[in-house]
């Protein structure tokens, strides 16, 4: 499949599921910290609102609903597992082409080096030239941030009250 294909499905599958709700990371953290609650604990509160009609009622959910929601969870708990994978490997080869592709770089750059210095190859001149200023960019440093200015500790007199602060203060 090439890239755009890929991107047209993962669209058509996006737009096809219901529930979909992006969180930011404040969110996300806000509701992991909300379900501290093992599977037992789960499991035993989904049959106490079985064992009671007052408890469904409480609740607002009979447990057979909440049995399908808890069973819903863990399927999509397997898409993201899926999906996740589908990621890092989709990553790990796009890392492992711009790898490849800065090492032909580099080839280029040392081949046309060489080449260059031959005359008959003179048109590879600019070209050599423009790849060493961009990498010159890359190697400089950033511009140090200038010191930051002594605290003010005591507020410098003013030369012409010089002489007056002396005397008036005895």
């Amino acid at each position: 499949m090439t890239p755009d294909e890929v991107v047209d499905g993962l669209r058509a599958i996006r737009a096809r599921i219901s529930e979909m709700t992006p969180l930011t990371a404040a969110q996300r953290t806000a509701l992991r910290n909300g379900i501290r609650t093992s599977n037992p604990v789960l499991q035993a509160s989904i049959n106490a609102i079985g064992a009671l009609d007052i408890v469904s009622q409480a609740v607002g959910q009979p447990a057979e609903e909440v049995r399908q929601l808890a069973d819903e969870s863990n399927r999509w708990t397997a898409v993201e597992d899926e999906l996740r994978m589908m990621l890092n490997g989709v990553s790990g080869a796009n890392l492992m082409r711009r790898h490849r592709l800065a090492f032909i770089a580099s080839q280029a750059h040392s081949i046309g080096t060489r080449l260059a210095r031959d005359p008959a190859n003179a048109i590879l001149v600019p070209y050599v030239e423009e790849v060493t200023r961009l990498k010159s960019f890359r190697r400089r440093r950033k511009a140090a941030p200038a010191p930051a200015s002594p605290p003010a500790s005591a507020p410098t007199a003013d030369p012409e009250d010089e002489g007056s602060s002396t005397s008036e203060s005895t």
